[in-house]
């Protein structure tokens, strides 16, 4: 029995009810697992200090009492530090399967949440600014500006919300394949409610500059 067994008939996952009529639906999809794995839970990091201490224990043990003192040493570390990627790659994994990304041509739809799965509507009159943080492999962060007041708790997003915005939290679709061609579906249906939103190009950030990077510029129709 899979989730689609419990929603209401006419109701595709991931949305909180039926598509009204005339509403189109421009793009579906999830964050991909390995970005999610390398971008939220950053587990490049996390190899290179097991790795490092393993290295530097190995060193220590092995000057002290040889190679067979070394390995008693260092196998318990590594074996530690295997287990806690596996379990970061199961979380990656779950995330991935357990989020919907929809972007229609009057809102942007977010089911997150593994245990406490939650249902985010954002119309596209409510959305303030977009931004694109783009990676080297194609995939890509949008996250979405909301007016002030609005507020979602940003443990209710996370991860699906930009990084250090916690006072005024930004819901963020999160590693999502193609996101260059995203960005510019979801351009085309910002500008379609107006000059407010078509005023400034797409804006993107690449992967390097994400930690500098200013607020994001709002997303309109690429000419």
């Amino acid at each position: 029995m899979s989730e689609s067994d419990f929603l209401p008939e006419g109701t595709l996952r991931g949305m909180p009810g039926p598509l009204p009529a005339g509403e189109r639906i421009l793009w579906r999809g999830a964050p991909t697992w390995r970005g999610v794995l390398t971008q939220v839970f950053h587990v490049r990091p996390v190899v290179a200090w097991f790795a490092g201490t393993a290295t530097l224990f190995g060193i220590a043990a092995a000057a002290q009492g040889g190679v067979m003192t070394a390995l008693s040493v260092v196998g318990p570390t590594l074996l530690i530090g295997g287990g806690g990627i596996a379990l970061l790659t199961v979380l990656a994994w779950l995330v991935h399967r357990t989020t919907v990304y929809t972007i229609t041509d009057r809102r942007v739809v977010m089911h997150v949440g593994i245990a406490l799965p939650i249902t985010l509507n954002l119309p596209h009159a409510r959305i303030e600014a977009a931004g694109l943080h783009l990676f080297a492999d194609g995939t890509g962060d949008i996250p979405l500006l909301l007016p002030p007041g609005e507020r979602i708790a940003y443990l209710h997003l996370w991860p699906h919300a930009r990084p250090w915005r916690v006072s005024r939290p930004e819901p963020m679709l999160r590693s999502v394949p193609e996101a260059r061609a995203v960005a510019e579906c979801l351009a085309n249906a910002l500008a379609a409610e107006g000059p407010r939103v078509a005023e400034s190009p797409v804006a993107i950030m690449p992967e390097r500059s994400r930690a500098s990077s200013a607020q994001p510029g709002r997303l309109a129709a690429a000419g």
